[in-house]
């Protein structure tokens, strides 16, 4: 999860060089090649890993893995997805439709033996909460406005009362395993028309279906310019009584995470727009009073 707006998806023509945190991507006609930076090798692993299942299980639903470091170490080389990334602009029924319908095929697209044998995803549930228990222990960088301040406070209180499902190394039972893209930025989700596709995979793992729609709401990418249709979206993505019983609370920890993340943006070189970390502490104070 990373703490801006920012990023870029494979759809479209021509060719780009976009750096990111673990890796760089260049963008070509027909193909991207991704470079892992060193000491990310079990990211590009978990890429390698995830392209490879779903060429096999749900064809036609990500990148296909064209070569992966044979002339050039820490590099992924892989078709080029038609379409337009989904995040920043208005998105319709057909839209919103075609997406629930990518995330059920990336969801359910692994055999059960072979799920249960893979390992959770980084950045889940337990993970998550001793992340945030860390920062809560530590002094803030720099003054937070009252609002950020106060809706800290209630999620400390929240988080404190959490049951384990919430906080703990698995979800309440009753809730079904699936695979994880492990991303929710929604500029990784391209649409062309008919369609959607996923791209970036190195988060990817075993997860569940309301921890990975979470990460889809929450993202910082998905409201601070064209905001997603959010119920209209959960009601394309039909989930069950317990997974939305359990998306509600991870919706709550996710914001908690975000409103942490846009709190640290520094003022003298912002990454967000002024007040993103104001909005996020209002969209955290709805989500806990909701």
């Amino acid at each position: 999860m990373r703490g801006d707006a920012d990023t870029a998806g494979e759809g479209g023509a021509g060719a780009e060089a976009v750096p990111w945190s673990t890796h760089r991507v260049v963008l070509l006609p027909d193909r991207v090649v991704k470079t892992y930076r060193p000491g990310h090798a079990a990211a590009r692993a978990r890429e390698v890993r995830a392209l490879r299942l779903l060429a096999v299980h749900a064809p036609g639903i990500a990148p296909v893995l064209l070569e992966h470091g044979a002339s050039r170490p820490g590099a992924l080389t892989m078709s080029r997805l038609p379409g337009t990334p989904l995040r920043g602009r208005p998105l319709g029924a057909p839209e919103l439709h075609a997406w629930a319908a990518a995330l059920r095929t990336v969801h359910t697209a692994l055999p059960p033996p072979e799920l249960a044998a893979m390992p959770l995803r980084p950045g889940h549930q337990r993970a998550v909460t001793e992340r945030l228990r860390r920062w809560y222990a530590r002094p803030a960088d720099r003054p937070r406005p009252p609002v950020v301040r106060r809706a800290l406070d209630a999620g400390r209180a929240w988080l404190a009362g959490a049951p384990p499902g919430v906080t703990g190394d698995a979800p309440p039972s009753g809730v079904t395993p699936c695979f994880g893209p492990g991303d929710g930025n929604a500029a990784n989700y391209l649409g062309d028309g008919h369609r959607v596709r996923l791209v970036d995979f190195e988060e990817s793992g075993r997860s569940d279906r309301a921890w990975e729609i979470a990460e889809i709401t929450e993202h910082v990418g998905g409201w601070v310019a064209e905001p997603v249709d959010v119920p209209a979206l959960l009601r394309a993505c039909a989930l069950t009584p317990a997974e939305t019983a359990r998306l509600a609370d991870c919706r709550r920890l996710l914001a908690l995470v975000w409103l942490f993340l846009l709190a640290a943006d520094d003022p003298a070189r912002p990454r967000n727009p002024p007040g993103t970390a104001e909005r996020q502490a209002h969209r955290l104070q709805v989500l806990l009073e909701s």
